[in-house]
């Protein structure tokens, strides 16, 4: 019986998407149907029109939809029926184009309302139960991802809200019982919903355990959806993130056996410097970062990022006056990100210093204070005075030649 009630959804959501181009059609250019009445799309809608009745009646959410194709049939016959070439005839035409188009958005809205609710009653109750298997649920969980990275609709907030669309995600997150990969995509769909309207799901995430699931996780795309979430809120999280303790744990990643978790961890790590206020910058430091992002610099994924730049400047010619030098201080970035790819802890410690001085989290004399204290911290910690002078140097002047 659930068999059939599956099937009998997937052949709506069929003949609905093929309606829903057809609507689009419609509204790029609903003067088409008076020269080309055998169009697929044509086709599609006054066929549809005709079924309505057995493939519509049986969902009450369908039936506006089903009054919005009998209007759209009796518009398009107006039209086919308007020959004239008089001014009038010109003028009456055009008002029942206009009319099509507005039907076709109409029935458009109906459509993806009808999809959303449908795809959103799935995807909870495959996440709730256990009798879906991995595929469909991340299927269903990259759908909600991409609907939300359209942009906001206040129907598709309404669904997400009164089904308790974070709530189950969150329970997903939170419970290891899930794989890894059903986690994951629930991590990415959390993320898109902060995007989609951070006024309403940014209070949702710092009230929840989604955050202290994200670093329970340890996985490189868990802590890059909270990068991505940091960035989206800014200091309140990174408040969240030290009250709760996880800033230790964010710094342990640097050492982790998988690369790129070290990469994404250091990133994580400079957003953190970016963004954080003092209680979370004095908690990186007591912990050991700058001896840790030393050891890091020191590697064969650091180096001195000055010199690599200035090394590879200097294969090519000298830099003529005018508009010519300002073309090369674009290169030189661009060279500095292509360095930074291949050895991503290239200064290290000198970009911490400078997130921390741009950044939105300190006051200026916290930064000035935090400044003086990383230095000291380098000194102490360096194998030698050269060494020491390298990245002293770096961290007063920055990191970029």
């Amino acid at each position: 019986m659930e068999e059939a009630g599956v099937e009998e959804n997937q052949r709506v959501l069929r003949v609905l998407e093929v309606l829903k181009q057809a609507s689009k059609d419609l509204q790029n250019k609903p003067g088409f149907f008076k020269n080309d009445c055998n169009s697929s799309a044509m086709k599609a809608l006054l066929e549809l029109e005709t079924e309505a009745d057995n493939i519509l009646s049986n969902d009450p959410n369908l039936s506006i939809l089903s009054k919005h194709l009998t209007c759209l049939k009796t518009l398009v016959d107006k039209v086919g029926r308007s020959q004239g070439y008089s001014l009038r005839s010109f003028l009456h035409r055009q008002i029942q184009n206009y009319e099509i188009s507005r039907v076709a958005g109409s029935i458009e809205n109906e459509i993806q309302a009808w999809i959303d609710r449908k795809n959103i009653e799935n995807l909870v109750s495959a996440l709730q139960g256990s009798s879906i298997d991995e595929e469909e649920k991340v299927k269903l969980l990259s759908q909600l991802e991409a609907r939300l990275s359209q942009g906001f609709s206040r129907n598709l907030q309404d669904l997400v809200l009164n089904s308790k669309v974070f709530s189950v995600l969150e329970f997903v997150l939170c419970n290891p019982n899930f794989s890894k990969r059903i986690r994951e995509q629930s991590a990415r769909v959390v993320q898109a919903l902060v995007r989609f309207n951070k006024d309403v799901f940014v209070g949702q995430v710092l009230m929840g355990t989604s955050v202290r699931a994200l670093i329970s996780m340890a996985s490189n795309s868990s802590i890059q959806v909270l990068c991505s979430l940091i960035r989206s809120i800014k200091s309140p999280l990174v408040d969240e993130i030290e009250s709760n303790g996880e800033i230790p744990k964010i710094i342990s990643f640097l050492s982790a056996a998988d690369l790129l978790l070290r990469v994404t961890a250091m990133d994580c790590i400079l957003d953190i410097a970016y963004f954080g206020r003092r209680e979370a910058i004095e908690a990186m430091l007591e912990e050991g970062l700058i001896e840790k992002l030393l050891e890091l610099q020191r590697s064969e994924l650091g180096g001195d990022l000055i010199d690599m730049v200035r090394f590879d400047e200097n294969e090519k010619s000298g830099v003529c006056a005018g508009g010519v030098e300002i073309e090369s201080k674009a290169k030189k970035e661009n060279k500095e990100g292509k360095i930074l790819e291949g050895h991503p802890y290239a200064s290290c410690v000198a970009r911490f210093a400078v997130h921390l001085e741009v950044g939105e989290g300190l006051r200026q004399r916290e930064k000035r204070a935090f400044k003086q204290d990383i230095l000291r911290r380098v000194r102490e910690a360096c194998f030698s005075d050269a060494e020491a002078a390298t990245i002293v140097a770096e961290v007063l002047w920055g990191s970029s030649p």
